[in-house]
């Protein structure tokens, strides 16, 4: 880590001269080792709750989304549909994207096409505007397979009647009719109700990893991150957590306890009550945890909790 450039051997010993030239041309830099290591953490974790989960038959998983700062940069690794993002004062960025069966469906259509026995003939792997009808046999529909970004033609026939492999738009899509994510760690023993059909082989736990320079941003005292499970973003968009953010560590600056008042205020926002500033009806339903990072002091080398 604190080498210019990562060795070729953990050790530091050199067996081929030409090593670090080698290293150089993949132009591996000490971040990578940061992101790589996050990676196989995601994946090691994902392992380890299989082996408990068949051990103790019990069956589950979740999304997971991490936040790690170091060395003068903050690294924040997601597999699942949890969004982190910064509020500045003047601007709102995103540190990750949501991976849902949408998100995702070039990568399981391919899955399903290079392995269609993963699909057991229950289902068809191509997309359709919409679940296709007997009235719908023979004639020309829109479609798009795992090769496509684009939308085309096809004469239907009977194996397009099947379910699809993912149904649904926006947040109603699901993956074999079953679930709204495509990352996320555990669900080994997941099946597809009333079937043998793993949803497992769909599912990556490899997180989508996105690097903050906190040097160059030069955090200032209001500047936080926001990381919160779906349950917020189903009612609140970015702009508008951002909004109740300002206003709140505006008018709460000598609170020592803000920061984690304000994530207790934004899951209040989710729940329809009288001060909620969303819209009546907006209500999520869903499990909400969310933690408010402030970034102050972060780039001085300073810890800040």
């Amino acid at each position: 880590m604190v080498a210019t450039q990562p060795p070729m051997h953990l050790s530091g010993c050199c067996v081929c001269p030409s090593d670090p030239q080698f290293v150089e041309e993949k132009g591996i830099r000490t971040e990578d080792l940061v992101i790589g290591a996050l990676e196989s953490a995601f994946q090691e974790c994902d392992e380890v709750i299989g082996r408990e989960l068949e051990a103790s038959g019990q069956v589950g998983g979740c999304t997971a989304l991490v936040a790690v700062s170091l060395k003068g940069k903050l690294y924040v690794a997601n597999a699942g549909d949890s969004r982190a993002i910064l509020v500045r004062r003047d601007e709102v960025r995103p540190l990750s994207s949501e991976f849902t069966p949408e998100t995702e469906r070039q990568r399981i259509q391919q899955l399903a096409f290079i392995y269609p026995e993963l699909l057991a003939g229950e289902f068809t792997r191509l997309e359709f505007p919409r679940r296709l009808k007997g009235d719908d046999l023979g004639q020309k529909v829109l479609f798009r397979d795992h090769h496509m970004s684009g939308w085309s033609y096809k004469c239907v026939e009977k194996s397009d009647l099947k379910y699809p492999l993912i149904h649904g738009q926006g947040r109603q899509a699901r993956l074999l009719g079953t679930l709204a994510v495509s990352r996320g760690l555990g669900d080994h023993q997941l099946r597809v109700l009333d079937t043998n059909i793993q949803l497992k082989p769909f599912l990556l736990s490899v997180p989508q990893v996105t690097v903050l320079n906190m040097d160059q941003l030069e955090p200032q005292e209001e500047d936080v991150v926001v990381m919160a499970t779906d349950g917020l973003w189903d009612v609140l968009s970015n702009e508008q957590v951002a909004r109740l953010v300002r206003s709140f560590l505006l008018g709460n600056r000598e609170d020592p306890h803000r920061f984690s008042e304000l994530a207790k205020m934004l899951i209040r926002s989710t729940q329809g009550t009288d001060d909620s500033p969303i819209q009546e009806g907006q209500v999520s339903y869903d499990d909400v945890s969310v933690f408010v990072i402030p970034l102050h002091h972060q780039g001085q080398g300073h810890s800040s909790r």
